[in-house]
């Protein structure tokens, strides 16, 4: 995978696989698919500058599995992996 590094309070997760088959045993084609809301994180820009100049440190860190926004971030594809880059804000929380 190629090197991407976010700039201010972004990040770049990869998302958790998608659930192929249903609780009861029902195999689910993709345009049925629930889009995933969790991932880890593969990198993470420098932090937020405040308007007199100073950076904000990030509370997340690569490697941290994260729970996020049904509908933020962008998606896009490097090479084969499917990615979404997003601001801090829109991560809701971190698994532990």
């Amino acid at each position: 995978m190629a090197t991407l590094v976010p700039l201010g309070d972004r990040v770049v997760i990869k998302p958790a696989p998608k659930e192929e088959v249903s609780k009861g045993g029902i195999v689910l084609p993709d345009t049925v698919k629930e889009k995933p809301q969790e991932g880890e994180i593969i990198a993470v820009g420098p932090g937020k500058l405040t308007d007199d100049g100073k950076r904000l440190p990030m509370d997340v860190k690569v490697g941290d599995k994260v729970i996020y926004s049904k509908y933020a971030g962008t998606e896009f594809k490097e090479q084969e992996d499917e990615l979404v880059i997003m601001r801090e804000s829109d991560i809701l929380a971190k698994k532990s």
